[in-house]
C-alpha cells in the first residue's frame, strides 16, 4: 500500500489553506497535489505539485476521483466532489475545517440542491461568509488529525 496523500480542489482554495498544505506537506512528508484548470505556482518541493487538467465542468473533480486512493485526504468546497471520493473510501474537508463525512454528505447535497433551486428561481441566496482565522485554525486542526492518522508506507 502506497502513503496516503493530499488531493487539493485548487481553483477555489482559499490562499491561506494552500499556504497551511505547504508548510504541512514539508514537516509531514506529504505528498500535496493541487488540481485546477489553470497554472498553479506551488513552493520548490519534492512533496507538492500541481497538476493542470483542461478547462471544462469538473474535470478538475473527475481527474482526482480517478486518482484519489483509500486513506487519502480530499480538500474541496464542492460536495458531489466530496461524496465520490467518500465512496472510494478517502476522507474530505472543506476549506473552512468542516470535514464531509458518509453521516453528513446525503443532508450537505440535499442543502446544495435546495440553494441551487432557489437560485434558479432568482432568489438571492448571498454568497458564502468571508473566509476568517478561525476557519483557517479549524482546517489546520482537521488536517492535524488527519496527518496523525494516516496510514503511511512501509
Amino acid at each position: 500500500m502506497s502513503a496516503a496523500q493530499i488531493w487539493v480542489d485548487a481553483d477555489a482554495c482559499p490562499v491561506p489553506v494552500k499556504e497551511i498544505l505547504f508548510r504541512a506537506a514539508e514537516r509531514a512528508q506529504v505528498q500535496v497535489t493541487l488540481v485546477a484548470n489553470q497554472s498553479l505556482r506551488t513552493p520548490p518541493s519534492r512533496f507538492v505539485r500541481s497538476l493542470q487538467v483542461a478547462g471544462g465542468f469538473d474535470v478538475a473533480d473527475n481527474e482526482i476521483v480517478a486518482r484519489v486512493a483509500a486513506g487519502d485526504l480530499v480538500v474541496t468546497q464542492d460536495i458531489p466532489l466530496a461524496a465520490q471520493v467518500l465512496e472510494k473510501g478517502a476522507q474530505a474537508v472543506n476549506p473552512r475545517g468542516v470535514p464531509f463525512t458518509p453521516d453528513s454528505i446525503a443532508q450537505q447535497l440535499s442543502m446544495r440542491n435546495f440553494m441551487e433551486e432557489l437560485r434558479g428561481a432568482g432568489v438571492d441566496t448571498g454568497g458564502p461568509p468571508a473566509f476568517h482565522p478561525r476557519d483557517r485554525q479549524a482546517f489546520a486542526n482537521q488536517l492535524d488529525i488527519w496527518l496523525s492518522r494516516r496510514p503511511r508506507s512501509g
